[in-house]
């Protein structure tokens, strides 16, 4: 069976190691930049972005949870963690500044971002669907479900690929934003440059991850 095979854990260990990196290096550097004291809060900084770019019309709503934070295209609305839409922290300005980021490129019909949000629905199938069926394909050695499986598990792995370019983006917009605006002094900007980069890297190991299990089963279908 697939969890106790060696090759499935060979396939799997690169994405672990760096999913294991990414999380701590986002957990060091968050903390690091929670001491750092911003001119706004999260909600602020968020709201002075949307308005700089005419976006009046999208509101911000606080949001139970930690680090829940995101951007809902259709109800053009950022919802952001208590921590992030009070706290008065570089931290919490520059996720709010890479949520803002997402707007930002809502409004300008960034093609990534509505082409990621078009894969959702079927990113969703693949993710609840197409690994189950890919692990009983395995087991009982039978390809077509085993194929099947991974044609649905494919719309995961192209999720995930299209994700990446949105979240960079998101990020060097929301860069660019606190430094034009003067909400972040350039010199500090270090700070929030190391918690976005650092969330960036989680998005490139779960990438990773999903093209890992993808070949795992193609490599079982070819045996």
């Amino acid at each position: 069976m697939a969890w106790f095979d060696p090759i499935y854990l060979l396939y799997l260990a690169p994405a672990f190691i760096l999913m294991l990196w990414a999380q701590m290096r986002v957990k060091a550097t968050y903390a690091q930049a929670q001491r750092q004291p911003a001119p706004l809060s999260g909600a602020a900084a968020a709201r002075h972005i949307l308005d700089s770019a005419g976006l009046q019309n999208v509101g911000i709503e606080q949001v139970p949870g930690k680090l829940s934070d995101h951007y809902d295209p259709r109800d053009k609305v950022l919802r952001l963690s208590p921590e992030v839409y009070q706290g008065r922290t570089l931290a919490a300005v520059g996720i709010a500044a890479h949520e803002s980021g997402h707007a930002l490129q809502d409004a300008h019909a960034y093609a990534p971002l509505h082409i990621r949000n078009i894969a959702v629905p079927a990113a969703g199938f693949g993710s609840s669907f197409g690994l189950g069926m890919m692990f009983f394909g395995a087991i009982f050695h039978y390809g077509p479900l085993l194929l099947i499986g991974a044609a649905l598990f494919a719309c995961v792995v192209f999720f995930q690929l299209v994700n990446l370019p949105v979240e960079f983006n998101a990020s060097s917009r929301a860069k660019a934003q606190l430094v034009s605006l003067g909400i972040v002094p350039a010199e500090e900007m270090v700070y929030v440059n190391k918690v976005l980069n650092a969330a960036a890297w989680t998005y490139v190991a779960a990438t990773l991850q999903s093209i890992m299990i993808l070949l795992y089963y193609l490599s079982r279908a070819r045996r």
